[in-house]
């Protein structure tokens, strides 16, 4: 299990770091640029120190201090979860009170297509989210419906901002599909967007099944980064629409 973070998460307040990378032979120069902003990261330094598997785990951490869905005892659906830093920061959290005795109180299942090393307190699948019946899968490893499913999942980038833009928002849909189906009443859905300008419809839709639906960027988000997070509060329960 990673080491619990220190008090400081916001990366901030580290000494400033200037790597260069130097261009290399059969390397890019965009291949260039994100290993030199990879290196001068504090994130991505606190993480490796912390014991997690990507800077991500930080913006889950932040969104979870501000809206406590991660309770004790939840049971926990993270989707498109590779490489598994996400888990990492539910696991303590959904355990707290059984922690000290090693007992696991919480249930957390991590799904993505592509096979991931064992997270401790996780249970992993190779599963498409998008698959028939796979939301009765999930519910059936889960011994129940879901209290939050979540998601950083991001479609692969094509260079085009209005449709990586589309692409992410259409993921993030149908994550959202997902949740109605698994989410029991009061539960919460979480998921990457980007801004852009197609977020009306997500909003209008998530604003119907849940009592709160709040867009945030939390401070480890790249500040030049247009990704944000929405975080849907309190699900209403299923409909026939959700059949």
């Amino acid at each position: 299990m990673a080491q619990k973070p220190k008090k400081n998460t916001s990366g901030r307040g580290q000494r400033d770091l200037h790597v260069k990378v130097k261009s290399a032979r059969g390397r890019s120069m965009s291949s260039t640029k994100w290993l030199q902003r990879q290196l001068n990261d504090p994130y991505v330094v606190r993480a490796k120190a912390d014991g997690y598997r990507g800077r991500a785990a930080y913006k889950i951490m932040e969104l979870d201090d501000k809206f406590h869905f991660l309770t004790n005892g939840a049971r926990v659906v993270d989707l498109g979860a590779a490489p598994g830093g996400w888990c990492q920061i539910a696991v303590p959290r959904v355990n707290a009170l059984g922690e000290k005795k090693g007992k696991e109180i919480g249930t957390i299942l991590g799904v993505d297509l592509q096979e991931m090393e064992a997270i401790a307190g996780t249970t992993l699948h190779q599963l498409d989210f998008m698959s028939d019946d796979a939301d009765k899968q999930v519910m059936e490893w889960l011994g129940g419906q879901a209290d939050v499913v979540m998601s950083d999942m991001a479609a692969s980038s094509c260079g085009h901002k209005q449709t990586d833009h589309l692409r992410i928002m259409a993921l993030c849909e149908a994550a959202a599909y997902f949740a109605f189906a698994v989410l029991a009443e009061g539960g919460t859905f979480v998921a990457k967007v980007l801004a852009g300008g197609a977020e009306a419809d997500l909003n209008l839709m998530l604003k119907t099944k849940f009592k709160k639906v709040a867009y945030v960027k939390p401070p480890s988000s790249r500040s030049d980064s247009s990704e944000k997070f929405v975080v849907a509060i309190g699900f209403k329960g299923k409909t026939d629409d959700d059949a």
